[in-house]
């Protein structure tokens, strides 16, 4: 199975390296004007996502927002092909590797409390770190970069157990804490799914709440993300959807691939409004910690592709969401940034492994 994420390159770079005084201060220039009227755009957006349902390449939601407010929106395709549920604008979508945006500002945001320093390395605030070589060598910094050299796969399933018991971030300690390191700390950079849930673990033990309670306390809330949770697979609200693979050959769901509940890496849900409203939130600084309101991002695994796109060219945010693989999600961001001028000229960042 593959997963990945992508961030644009001077997003991601925000995201993993800037602590949170220099996040503050950094200033964000004017969008470019777009290549497209709006009324153009809508147009185009339309016709495609018409003619990609059409052809079953694109099920999902479409949001093109502007200052916060939707001008465009529009969900096709079905949210549970079973039970012939639609996709509405309102469905939540699993995030995929979007969640370590979120996860990475909970650390800036201990980081600007004193709480941690992004330079100590994991044995400072974990001393009994269960791999020696880990917790002496590997800095947080490392961690958020990609840096730090964690290996070991998250997508397996727990000693004798299955994916549907992992239920917690400690859950999944075992996936990965016995591996050894990839490289010398530092000295590459490799995707690491395994460095995010170890961040995430960190949240916890700084913060005294569970990950999933300081995500929705101390991000979700402040943004006004009300339909934004990491959901037990089991148990999906009525408003979610449902992923769907053809990695088997025919179109399946992709319920088994889906551990207990998401991490700190990803497998989180949110709605499309959701995340429009978090980068207007980052441009009213109502996020402490968070990424600049350019931020570029997105994930994908089987059954899952979302992406989230701020301050593109006439000061347009998007999000597209989608229950199917991936680049169902991605195939539309690509033509919104074509159409909107902005150049496809190497800047996306993209890794094998991520979700």
């Amino acid at each position: 199975m593959t997963r990945h994420v992508f961030l644009r390159a001077a997003a991601a770079a925000a995201i993993a390296l800037l602590a949170p005084s220099t996040l503050a201060a950094q200033a964000v220039p004017p969008p470019a004007a777009p290549a497209l009227s709006e009324a153009a755009l809508i147009a185009r957006l339309t016709i495609t996502i018409d003619s990609l349902a059409g052809r079953d390449e694109f099920s999902g939601v479409v949001l093109l927002a502007r200052a916060g407010t939707p001008v465009f929106q529009k969900a096709v395709g079905f949210a549970d092909r079973e039970a012939r549920r639609p996709n509405t604008v309102e469905t939540a979508f699993n995030l995929g590797s979007i969640n370590k945006v979120f996860t990475a500002t909970a650390i800036r945001q201990l980081a600007a409390q004193g709480k941690l320093s992004l330079d100590s390395t994991v044995g400072k605030y974990w001393p009994d770190y269960p791999n020696a070589d880990v917790a002496r060598q590997v800095t947080i910094r490392q961690l958020l970069e990609h840096r730090g050299g964690l290996g070991g796969n998250i997508f397996g399933a727990p000693p004798g157990g299955t994916r549907r018991d992992l239920k917690s971030l400690r859950d999944f300690l075992p996936l990965f804490v016995a591996e050894p390191l990839q490289f010398a700390p530092g000295t590459q950079q490799a995707y690491s799914n395994a460095g995010y849930l170890l961040l995430g673990l960190l949240v916890e033990r700084l913060s005294g709440e569970t990950y999933y309670d300081y995500v929705r306390n101390h991000i979700y809330n402040p943004a006004g993300l009300n339909h934004t949770a990491h959901f037990r697979s089991d148990s999906l609200p009525a408003y979610a959807a449902l992923g769907y693979t053809r990695e088997g050959g025919s179109v399946a769901r992709n319920t088994d691939l889906l551990p207990g509940i998401g991490s700190s890496a990803g497998g989180g849900y949110a709605t499309p409004q959701d995340l429009a409203r978090f980068v207007q939130a980052l441009r009213e600084q109502r996020v402490p910690g968070g990424p600049p309101t350019g931020l570029g991002a997105a994930g994908g695994a089987p059954g899952v592709n979302a992406v989230l796109e701020g301050d593109l060219p006439g000061g347009y945010d998007l999000v597209v969401m989608a229950n199917l693989d991936p680049p169902a999600a991605e195939r539309v961001s690509r033509m919104v940034r074509g159409w909107l001028g902005v150049k496809d000229d190497g800047r996306v960042i993209r890794r094998p492994g991520g979700q």
